[in-house]
């Protein structure tokens, strides 16, 4: 398998787990222990992927790849709100179900594409100004510390727009509740997720 076969993949892994998030984010699965988005299912797939686009290709490959995937998150935006919008068939078996569901989905995704570009822009230099004072050494460093950063303003971004006050129990205090774990767990899945990146890394270098 070639570089380019092995970047298609990794770019596809990564798209998917984001418009996978979008789709799924609408719903706070009780875990136990916390609340939480059940989009943080998804979400170690494309941390990981970018993570090893960057750290073998550079910054502008990782740059592309989330611009693209802009893109394929607001062309879903703006279909998902044509289709809410447009009247049911007397057939239609689930209209009202439908546009309840869909229509979470459209602020879920408005919420993610801002929390989206602005997190994984931080990221991206945060990796590459990390990566520069250590000349390139202690890769587990740049990649948990540029998650550290900006996965705590993806989720406090994320939260807020999504979810604060869809209903009255939706308050400042009950947000909070969710960006502290959720920001912890994806913490968390950088740390444990480490050896899989220096693996992908070795992967993607491999001819």
């Amino acid at each position: 398998m070639n570089k380019e076969t092995k970047l298609s993949i990794l770019s596809a892994l990564f798209v998917a787990g984001v418009v996978a998030s979008n789709l799924m984010g609408g719903k706070i699965a009780d875990f136990s222990l916390f609340y939480a988005s059940v989009g943080l299912l998804v979400f170690p797939v494309s941390m990981l992927a970018l993570d090893i686009v960057q750290e073998v290709e550079g910054k502008e490959k990782a740059k592309r790849i989330v611009f693209g995937t802009l893109v394929a998150m607001v062309f879903i935006l703006v279909m998902t709100a044509i289709a809410v919008a447009l009247p049911s068939a007397p057939r239609d078996f689930f209209p009202v179900e439908y546009g309840k569901i869909f229509g979470v989905s459209l602020r879920i995704m408005v919420a993610s594409i801002l929390a989206f570009l602005t997190a994984e822009l931080v990221d991206i230099h945060v990796f590459r100004i990390v990566k520069e004072l250590t000349k390139g050494k202690m890769l587990w460093l740049r990649t948990n510390v540029s998650t550290l950063i900006s996965e705590f303003i993806d989720t406090t971004i994320f939260m807020m727009v999504a979810f604060y006050g869809v209903s009255p129990k939706h308050d400042v205090l009950f947000v909070i509740g969710l960006i502290i774990p959720w920001w912890l767990l994806k913490v968390g899945y950088a740390v444990v997720g480490t050896p899989l990146v220096y693996a992908g890394s070795a992967w993607l270098r491999k001819d």
